[in-house]
C-alpha cells in the first residue's frame, strides 16, 4: 500500500504514472486558460493506491475544466473534447468551461476554475492537477486533501452551506456511484 500524507505525495504518485502524465501533456497542448484535469482522475488514483490496487480502476470520464469568461460557447468545449480524442482516442474526455457552469448549477458566476472545483459535490473529488508552463505538476485542492487521503466521502462546504437545496443531490450521487463497492475502506458521510 502506498503511503500518502501530503500534496507532494499525491503529485509524486501521479508523476510515476506514465498514462496520467501523457494525459496531462495532451491537455497542456491545448493551452486552455486556468485548466485542470480533475475529480475522479486524481481521486481514483489516490484511492487505488491507498487500497493497494495494482490495476487502475477504469474512469467513466476524464474531467478537464478551464476558465474562459470571454468565450462561453459550449461548442468550443465539444471542439476541445474532439481535439483531445484526436490525441488520445481511447480516453473518455469531458471538457467544461467553468465560466458558464454556474448557470447550470444555479450559482453566482465563478471567478476561476479553482472556485468552481470548490463547488464540486465531495471534498475527495474537489481536486485537480495540471502541468504549468515549465512542465511542473501543480495540484489544487480547495477543500484540502484530508478526506481524500483518509478515504472519507464528505460533502464540500458548498454542499453543507446549501444542504436544503443540494443535500439530496449529494446523497443521490453517493448512492448512484457505489464507490464503497470498489474501494471497500471508504467511509461515507451522509447529510440527510
Amino acid at each position: 500500500m502506498y503511503g500518502i500524507q501530503t500534496e507532494q505525495d499525491i503529485m509524486d504518485l501521479i508523476k510515476k504514472d506514465e498514462w496520467m502524465m501523457d494525459l496531462l501533456r495532451a491537455v497542456q497542448s491545448l493551452s486552455l486558460p486556468d485548466c485542470w484535469v480533475c475529480a475522479g482522475f486524481v481521486r481514483s488514483k489516490v484511492w487505488d493506491a491507498l487500497h493497494g490496487f495494482e490495476k487502475r480502476t477504469p474512469l467513466q470520464d476524464v474531467d478537464v475544466v478551464y476558465f474562459d469568461a470571454d468565450n462561453t460557447d459550449w461548442m468550443d468545449e465539444k471542439n476541445m473534447e474532439q481535439s483531445l480524442r484526436t490525441i488520445k482516442p481511447d480516453v473518455p474526455w469531458s471538457v467544461k468551461n467553468q465560466a458558464r457552469m454556474h448557470i447550470r448549477n444555479g450559482d453566482s458566476p465563478y471567478r476561476s476554475s479553482t472556485e468552481a472545483i470548490s463547488k464540486f459535490t465531495e471534498t475527495a473529488t474537489a481536486v485537480g492537477v495540471h502541468l504549468d508552463s515549465e512542465d511542473n505538476l501543480v495540484l489544487t485542492a480547495p477543500s484540502g486533501i484530508e478526506d481524500l487521503i483518509h478515504l472519507v466521502v464528505r460533502p464540500t462546504q458548498y454542499i453543507i452551506d446549501n444542504v436544503d437545496a443540494k443535500g439530496k443531490a449529494y446523497e443521490e450521487r453517493v448512492m448512484k456511484k457505489k464507490w464503497e463497492a470498489q474501494w471497500y475502506k471508504l467511509t461515507i458521510v451522509h447529510v440527510l
